[in-house]
């Protein structure tokens, strides 16, 4: 008898082969992994923004050269409001019946005792129509028997509404007109912004529909008790325009400022010019002059200046000593992380933000 063939070790040596590669693969993956992470973040942090920043990680501020100049300042508090009447009253008719003839139309200055419709009670109706088909003289006749009623303004001011028109039957609980003496504005003030409104104070209104067009008036009245808007707690103050518009109408928004001081031709240099160090308002004073326009940072030949400050309107800030017209400043062009740059003003239709004293 043969002895049995030998089997070949190759197949069983590929076998283990291909499973001690498979391990070895498995075991290293996970480093090969981290490593790969690795390398990407510290890619990251060499080439990343955070390279060439301070010990501390905040970029160093950089600034543009600004002169100083001379020109005027407005200090404003800034609301919105709604056009209203002053006081708003609805007209009814005398009796129930029939409306015959309407005398005005929105819009109208009426005067007080002015017929503003005619109507016919419900009696008359009735017999004017019965009349009205047995001819003409038999109209005539009840229709000078039975006068109709007038429909008269109780006060002067402006018909606001005009709810009929003839022919129309109403009774007496219906509002046929509503009117106004006057318009007024209505702007809900910050209870922050309530200590600098006081009355007879000149105001500007722009009504969002007609935004190129600028109103004088002045407060008329400040509320007592303070309404919650939206979680803000607001107080109602009554403006009056000194001369009311044409094209004025109830419901409008406005956008209303109120002046709190202004001051002409001063010196006055932009917000983001001024800092404040170890308790002092510093300026940045420039010493050589930069032929680029591009930001720049501190040079040894710039100085700081003690200044003192007068209004803002949070762009630009009034220096009532330490600077004089001509002079050059820095001004800082891209906010330092300490957040020591000036705020840009929101948007407002007046063209700047309301502003207030520096301290």
């Amino acid at each position: 008898m043969n002895p049995a063939p030998l089997m070949s070790p190759m197949p069983f040596m590929s076998s283990m082969s291909s499973m001690s590669s498979t391990t070895l693969w498995a075991r290293r993956k996970p480093w090969i992994i981290a490593g790969s992470i690795l390398l990407v973040l510290a890619a990251g942090w060499f080439f990343g923004p955070g390279r060439g920043r301070g010990k501390s990680g905040s970029r160093a501020p950089r600034y543009q050269e600004v002169t100083v100049e001379r020109g005027d300042l407005r200090v404003t508090v800034l609301a919105t409001g709604a056009v209203q009447p002053e006081n708003r009253l609805v007209i009814k008719p005398p009796v129930d019946g029939r409306i015959e003839d309407v005398l005005v139309r929105e819009g109208d200055r009426v005067r007080k005792g002015q017929i503003l419709a005619t109507m016919s009670s419900t009696d008359r109706a009735a017999l004017v129509d019965a009349a009205r088909s047995k001819g003409p003289d038999e109209l005539a006749y009840w229709e000078g028997l039975y006068k109709p009623a007038p429909v008269v303004a109780p006060l002067p001011g402006v018909i606001i509404a005009r709810n009929v028109e003839p022919g129309q039957t109403i009774t007496r609980q219906d509002g046929v007109f509503v009117m106004s003496d006057r318009l007024i504005i209505l702007a809900q003030v910050d209870e922050t912004d309530l200590s600098r409104i006081q009355l007879k104070q000149k105001v500007s209104v722009v009504l969002d529909a007609y935004r190129q067009q600028e109103i004088d008036g002045e407060v008329l009245e400040i509320a007592f008790e303070a309404r919650t808007v939206n979680n803000v707690t607001v107080y109602d103050v009554r403006i009056v325009m000194r001369k009311i518009p044409d094209f004025m109408r109830s419901g409008m928004t406005a956008a209303v400022q109120f002046l709190v001081d202004e001051r002409a031709n001063v010196i006055r240099i932009p917000e983001a010019a001024i800092k404040r160090k170890d308790g002092k308002t510093i300026v940045y004073v420039a010493g050589a002059r930069r032929d680029s326009k591009d930001p720049f940072e501190l040079s040894g030949t710039d100085s700081a200046r003690e200044v003192k400050t007068g209004i803002s309107d949070g762009k630009m800030t009034e220096i009532t000593e330490g600077l004089a017209e001509g002079e050059v400043v820095l001004e800082e062009a891209i906010p330092s992380s300490d957040g020591t740059a000036g705020q840009g003003s929101p948007f407002s239709p007046f063209g700047g933000m309301g502003g207030r004293k520096r301290p």
